[in-house]
């Protein structure tokens, strides 16, 4: 149950795949879209101390939750208990029930392949791309971040919620949720976002 990754902002998500093709790569997750909520209890507790409770819809609805995480190398390690649950809507439901609230809503369309026993995933969020490495070790990491060209230094600590609250911040924006419909028109640029392209 501990989730060993490391995520990058990628400029060319494309060359990205091509080059996981070339490698041999399994495509396991054709790109789909995941409806994100995030929760937590009304002093906002989860979230100062870096924890994370997560409701997720793509293909199948599962609930997550993850420890706050240890980070070396370039790499973090976190706890991570996750499972299916039946019913998207039932089961946002039972948490408010008991007590916990939204804190945001944030989609994303995501492609997985398989390879050396690491999982990579292709995100495109409404304010870039990025690519994510979970392995069984740092070094799994490191090696497949090199085959892929990913600068390692330049590995990314912040959630995707935590980036989106970055850009609310600088940009003044007015909505709490981080939708594509919500950035249609708003150029973002790795400054905004306070990050550094690792593919170049």
């Amino acid at each position: 149950m501990q989730e060993i990754e490391a995520k990058y902002y990628v400029q060319d998500l494309k060359k990205i795949e091509v080059c996981l093709q070339d490698l041999g790569a399994h495509l396991i997750q054709p790109r789909v879209l995941e409806t994100n909520i995030r929760f937590d209890l009304p002093d906002g507790g989860l979230r100062s101390e870096g924890r994370v409770l997560r409701l997720r819809q793509d293909t199948e609805t599962r609930l997550t939750y993850k420890s706050p995480s240890i980070r070396a190398q370039g790499v973090s390690n976190r706890t991570e208990i996750e499972f299916v649950v039946e019913d998207f809507e039932k089961a946002k439901l039972f948490l408010e029930a008991l007590g916990y609230r939204k804190l945001l809503q944030y989609d994303k369309y995501r492609t997985t392949y398989t390879f050396t026993n690491s999982h990579i995933m292709l995100d495109e969020l409404p304010y870039g791309n990025f690519a994510e490495i979970e392995g069984e070790d740092v070094a799994a990491i490191h090696a497949i971040s090199m085959k892929l060209k990913l600068n390692i230094n330049n590995s990314i600590s912040a959630s995707y919620s935590a980036l989106f609250e970055r850009l609310r911040q600088t940009l003044d924006l007015p909505f709490t949720d981080l939708t594509f419909a919500n950035f249609e028109r708003i150029n973002i640029s790795p400054e905004h976002l306070q990050v550094e392209p690792a593919d170049e």
